[in-house]
């Protein structure tokens, strides 16, 4: 893998440039014009539909359980390597760009949720089949088939080579062996045979699972992570400070950190933010078609949320716990990073806490991307094609534990824009049909 680096950084480097930056950007703002902020103005309704949404109407799971399920892929390695990986080359101003794509990104994200409900499927046994490749062919036309074929190729991509697998077992691995000194390999097969397990299950099984865990993790790591946060109170607007400064001068070299350009910034801040909330990557709307329910603008507003929790919430955190630990600008990168930042607070405990917290966010984030590149797979091939990707998913899983790093990372954003670009056109063909929808429903609710 290591001699493909240069080839995978030109390539990543072509694919996350200036254009995909405007269109999943772009896409945003123009669905928060044309929405009328509608992720600053509805959203304390979504919040509240998070638990009170009527599961009643077409459907597979509840409401609560697609969140569910699209928040386990999300909330993952991205929300605690990720974020430490886009400061180790952004400074702190990759933050700042962070929370932007999130903005605008919660935006993008409610579009999806509308359009995977309102152009969803019933496959040969009942089941909801629905994500961008439906709402592509069924909303833009027959003609753009081959739009909604490449983005289920390429989801396929993502969830073998991508967000789904390696990320997530390299991280896993790595923190166990550093926190409780377990051989990578011991930790690997483990964590191969648990996920075979549940994955055989299928949606209900992993909606189950994503159901319990989600709540309890995401709590955990906000406790942790507040625990620092109101120990260095007093240094809050420092950070803030150090943060927009960096997005807009970028960032000088200090201790261990070797300088960044507002580029540089830009760049991982809104990649790693993508990488960690997949608003524009058209993840989520596979799970949000799954979710009983008659109103697509209601599913929008429960997906819309998801961004909300994962980067305006545990992103932040996992930001500012780096600015004030002072761990952002010494020698780790990844992982390491954030470890460095807990146990300077917690001392051994730190490190141990963050193993944990680190090994459910990425357990479940494969849980989720098992599921999607399922889906995709069922789109291409058929209900014939769910067996052979199972084993070759489960044999990457086993494989992810011995790539390098940073080959790892390079992957992962290639394959992820691979995926944002035919989702992110139908956004931007459908978008009419989006504020339609919307203004239908909003209608009803005042």
């Amino acid at each position: 893998m290591e001699s493909f680096l240069p080839i995978l950084n030109a390539i990543d480097s072509f694919l996350w440039g200036a254009p995909l930056i405007v269109l999943l950007v772009g896409t945003g703002i123009l669905l928060t014009v044309r929405l009328s902020l509608i992720q600053v103005v509805r959203l304390p309704q979504a919040l509240r539909l998070i638990l009170r949404a009527k599961s009643r109407g077409l459907g597979d799971i509840s409401s609560f359980k697609a969140l569910c399920v699209a928040l386990a892929a999300t909330i993952g390695t991205g929300n605690i390597v990720g974020v430490a990986t886009a400061v180790k080359v952004g400074g702190p101003g990759a933050i700042f760009w962070m929370w932007t794509a999130a903005f605008f990104g919660m935006a993008t994200k409610y579009a999806e949720g509308l359009l995977a409900v309102k152009y969803r499927e019933t496959d040969a046994r009942g089941e909801i089949a629905g994500g961008p490749m439906y709402y592509i062919r069924r909303g833009m036309g027959e003609k753009y088939r081959p739009l909604a074929a490449f983005f289920a190729a390429a989801t396929v991509l993502v969830a073998f080579f991508g967000i789904g697998t390696f990320p997530q077992v390299n991280a896993i691995v790595d923190s166990v062996e550093l926190s409780f000194g377990v051989p990578r390999l011991y930790t690997d097969i483990a964590l191969t045979l648990v996920i075979a397990a549940i994955t055989i299950g299928g949606l209900k099984s992993i909606a189950a699972v994503a159901a319990r865990v989600i709540p309890f993790m995401a709590a955990l790591y906000v406790v942790i992570c507040l625990g620092i946060i109101l120990a260095h109170l007093g240094e809050i607007p420092g950070a803030i400070a150090l943060i927009l400064d960096g997005a807009f001068t970028g960032t000088a070299a200090a201790g261990g950190f070797a300088g960044s350009t507002v580029m540089m910034a830009m760049k991982n801040g809104i990649a790693r933010g993508v990488f960690s909330n997949e608003s524009g990557l058209g993840s989520a709307p596979i799970a949000a078609a799954a979710a009983k329910t008659n109103e697509p603008a209601e599913q929008g507003l429960v997906s819309m949320t998801g961004t909300f929790i994962d980067t305006i919430i545990i992103c932040s955190m996992t930001g500012l716990v780096l600015v004030l630990t002072g761990a952002w600008n010494g020698d780790t990168a990844g992982a390491a990073m954030t470890g460095a930042a807990f146990t300077s607070f917690y001392g051994t405990v730190g490190g141990a806490l963050l193993t944990v917290s680190l090994a459910l966010f990425a357990f479940t984030t494969i849980l989720g991307w098992n599921y999607y590149g399922e889906r995709a797979v069922v789109y291409l091939a058929g209900r014939g094609g769910i067996l052979p990707y199972r084993v070759v998913f489960i044999v990457l899983i086993a494989l992810g534990a011995f790539l390098k790093l940073e080959a790892i990372w390079i992957l992962a954003d290639i394959v992820n824009g691979l995926m944002a670009i035919p989702n992110l056109i139908a956004l931007l063909a459908l978008s009419g049909v989006v504020v339609r929808e919307t203004r239908k429903y909003m209608e009803k609710q005042d």
